[in-house]
């Protein structure tokens, strides 16, 4: 028969396992590159009208937005593809 404390060491060990297993990997996030159409690596993604200014829209994981720049205040200016299709500021470093 096994001990107490050996079955909880035993479930343990199998449990920090279990969660190493299933978590997810983490995305590599980057800053955009100014003239380059960008894939949106955040879950969402606010558009602006100005640096931390109005919403306007929100681009997904997967969706694009072309960094026109400039930069300001960790912004960067550019055009919103898919259903917001439209100019305006993002927060930089969300892209793949």
């Amino acid at each position: 028969m096994v001990s107490r404390s050996v079955a909880r060491a035993v479930a343990t060990v199998l449990a920090g396992t279990v969660a190493l297993v299933a978590a997810p990997a983490a995305a590599h996030a980057d800053t955009g590159t100014i003239g380059q159409r960008e894939t949106v690596c955040a879950t969402d993604l606010f558009v602006r009208t100005q640096p931390n200014g109005a919403w306007m829209g929100t681009l997904y994981q997967g969706q694009t937005f072309l960094v026109e720049g400039p930069r300001s205040g960790g912004y960067v200016y550019g055009f919103a593809y898919g259903h917001i299709n439209r100019h305006g500021w993002v927060q930089d470093g969300w892209f793949c």
